[in-house]
């Protein structure tokens, strides 16, 4: 069982456009899309195309119409009652790929409702392989909301390895904690951003620079990272160890949910006994899939195939770490 939180989920309408957006005109929709998003929501929904037993926590009234629509999308949820309504966003894609995002902010939360939360957490996770720890948080939870989970997660005997997914604030907040972290899943822009690079671009066209970059967060108790760098593939740093895998080439038509998906593919391969390169693989197929459908819909395993994707090792590239 891979148990996953989303603290932020959102209804997210997906317009798909079939030429590039012009400001300030009227424009035609050639597709509209409504689906129930958020990185842990969508996680969950990958793992269970694939066949692998996932539940996605997040909170929300059973009336609410994102909660409704997980439900009526056959996806396997447990919510925890909360006063406010769920967030809604809109993505614009254009051809080739180009995303735009209208994200709203999210919920209020009280702080019996942000303790009712951790409990949830903490009973599905029981028995669970992995607990996914993914996306923004709301305004109303501080930064360190994620320590905080974990720690209590942990002093209740959870075993889970955990795996986390989000950026800023909150992934800042787990660095400083020194928490232990069984892996993270930065973009190439994220881990640009903790690694203090002015030059995202360059950063993720150099797979052995992001090695590098990624194996300094060992220390900081990040025991694995996966760096997802779109089109050009990504990089698994594990201890002193990392390997590469490019993406495939695709005609892509959203971006929406394909790192989600590649960090599904990734877990479903370990929970299934492949080593980490092999996982790597899973996971790039995962998300070239991911890319390749229309809005935030995710592959199902027969359109995952990760036989074709070639990993190398990249040597002298990571520098030895403290354990």
């Amino acid at each position: 069982m891979i148990v996953t939180l989303t603290v932020n989920p959102s209804l997210d309408r997906t317009v798909e456009l079939d030429h590039e957006l012009r400001r300030g005109e009227v424009q035609r929709v050639v597709r509209d899309v409504e689906e129930p998003g958020g990185k842990g929501v969508n996680v969950t929904r990958a793992l269970t195309a694939s066949g692998v037993d996932s539940v996605a926590v997040l909170p929300g009234r059973a009336d609410d119409p994102l909660v409704a629509a997980i439900r009526a999308a056959g996806v396997p949820v447990s919510t925890v009652p909360i006063a406010a309504r769920l967030r809604s966003n809109i993505t614009i894609t254009e051809p080739g790929g180009v995303t735009t995002k209208l994200n709203e902010a999210g919920p209020e939360l009280t702080a019996a409702e942000q303790s009712d939360l951790v409990a949830a957490v903490i009973e599905q996770s029981t028995d669970a392989a992995w607990l996914v720890l993914a996306g923004s948080l709301p305004p109303s939870l501080a930064p360190d909301f994620y320590v905080r989970l974990v720690r209590e997660a942990r002093a209740a005997g959870v075993t889970a390895r955990v795996a986390v997914d989000t950026s800023g604030a909150p992934l800042a907040a787990l660095l400083d904690s020194g928490e232990p972290i069984d892996l993270i899943k930065p973009n190439g822009e994220e881990l640009a951003e903790l690694a203090g690079s002015p030059d995202p671009d360059a950063l993720e066209a150099d797979p052995a620079r992001v090695a590098e970059v990624a194996a300094r967060l060992a220390p900081r108790g990040i025991r694995s990272s996966l760096v997802t760098l779109g089109a050009v593939g990504a990089v698994h740093v594990q201890g002193e160890h990392a390997w590469f895998a490019p993406a495939p080439r695709i005609v892509p038509r959203s971006t929406v949910g394909a790192g989600d998906s590649s960090l599904a593919g990734f877990l479903l391969a370990l929970t299934e006994g492949e080593g980490p390169e092999r996982a790597l693989a899973q996971a790039v197929a995962h998300g070239a899939a991911a890319a390749s459908l229309p809005g935030s819909a995710v592959p199902p395993r027969d359109l995952a195939d990760a036989s074709a994707i070639t990993v190398t090792r990249i040597r002298g590239a990571v520098a030895p770490v403290v354990s």
